[in-house]
C-alpha cells in the first residue's frame, strides 16, 4: 500500500531523494525514555511506565542526538502520546529532534491516555510503500513495520519489529515475517528480537533464508551488556561496511548501528552515487 499514513514532519523540506550507496541504519529500543542503569531501577523507576517524569525530555534529547547520525532508524518501546510521556508522541518528537522528514508510529497496544505502546520508523528518504502488520501472539501488542524503498525487484524492503519473549510465540512471529519477505531479494530485518543471532538464523523459521549479520557484543542490559537481543539482519545481496553496538547507555538496551552497501542493481534504480 502507498504510504498515505506515513507522517511527514512539516518542519523539514519534503522531496523525493534517491538512496545513497552506503545506507546508515540504527535499531534502538528506547524503553519510552526511561534511563535504567541498574536492575533495581526496574522496581524503583517502574512508576515511569505509568506517569510522566521530569527528566524524560532530557533523555529524549540524548536519544535524538544519537539518531541524528543515521539515515533510517527503527525504534521499539516508544510511547505514541499518553500521560506517561506527557502526551508527547515520542516518534514525532525524535523525528523533529533528528530532522527526519519521514516518520511513522505503529500503535501496538492502546491503553488510552495511560499508555500508547508503539514501534517507530524514522527516515531521511521517502518510502514507496509502508505496511503496518500485527504479529501473531497469545496477547496483542507486538507488531512489525514493513517499508519499501523502490519498487519491484530493484527495491529495498526494511522490517522493524519487536518480537515476543516466548520461544514458541517468537517462532510463529518469525514464520509470519518469513512469508512477508519471501519474494524480496534485498531485505533488512531490524529490531529487538529477544534472542541471539544463532537462534534467529539457525533455529527459527528464518533458517535457510540466507540472511546474515555480524558478530556483536552484548546489547542488554545496557549497564552490563551480556546478551545480544537487538539485531540488524540483511540479505546476501547487501554487504556490511561498518557495524557496532553504540556505547550509549540511555535506555536498558544499547543501540545497534550498521552501515550497509546497496548492490549496483538496486542502486541503478533507486540510488545516487556517493558524493553526487
Amino acid at each position: 500500500m502507498l504510504p498515505g499514513n506515513l507522517q511527514i514532519n512539516e518542519l523539514c523540506p519534503v522531496h523525493k531523494e534517491a538512496l545513497p550507496e552506503i545506507l546508515r541504519l540504527l535499531s534502538f529500543n528506547i524503553q519510552v525514555g526511561i534511563n535504567t542503569q541498574k536492575y533495581h531501577h526496574y522496581l524503583t523507576r517502574s512508576w515511569q511506565h505509568l506517569l510522566p517524569a521530569t527528566g524524560r525530555h532530557n533523555i529524549l534529547g540524548q536519544i535524538g542526538r544519537v539518531l541524528s547520525d543515521f539515515d533510517v532508524v527503527a525504534l521499539q518501546e516508544v510511547d505514541g502520546g499518553s500521560m506517561r510521556s506527557g502526551y508527547v508522541n515520542q516518534v514525532e518528537h525524535l523525528a523533529r529532534e533528528g530532522q527526519f522528514p519521514f516518520w511513522y508510529q505503529q500503535l501496538n497496544r492502546n491503553l488510552g491516555r495511560f499508555a500508547q505502546h508503539s514501534n517507530g520508523l524514522l527516515s531521511r528518504f521517502a518510502p514507496d510503500y509502508l505496511e503496518d502488520h500485527k504479529l501473531p501472539g497469545i496477547l496483542p501488542g507486538r507488531g512489525a513495520i514493513l517499508t519499501s524503498f523502490g519498487e519491484g525487484r530493484n527495491s529495498l524492503l526494511l522490517v522493524n519489529m519487536h518480537l515476543a519473549l516466548s520461544t514458541r510465540v517468537r517462532a510463529n512471529q518469525l514464520a509470519y515475517i518469513r512469508e512477508r519477505i519471501a519474494d524480496h531479494e534485498h531485505v533488512v530485518l531490524m529490531g529487538d528480537m529477544n534472542t541471539h543471532a544463532e537462534d534467529l538464523l539457525e533455529h527459527s523459521p528464518l533458517k535457510g533464508s540466507k540472511l546474515h549479520t555480524a558478530t556483536l557484543p552484548g546489547t542488554y542490559p545496557s549497564w552490563k551488556p551480556a546478551r545480544v537481543l537487538d539485531h540488524i539482519l540483511i540479505s546476501p545481496s547487501l554487504s556490511i561496511e561498518k557495524v557496532e553496538v553504540l556505547a550509549q547507555p540511555i535506555s536498558d538496551h544499547l543501540p545497534v548501528a550498521m552501515h550497509i552497501r546497496l548492490p549496483p542493481g538496486l542502486c541503478t534504480a533507486t540510488c545516487k552515487p556517493t558524493g553526487s
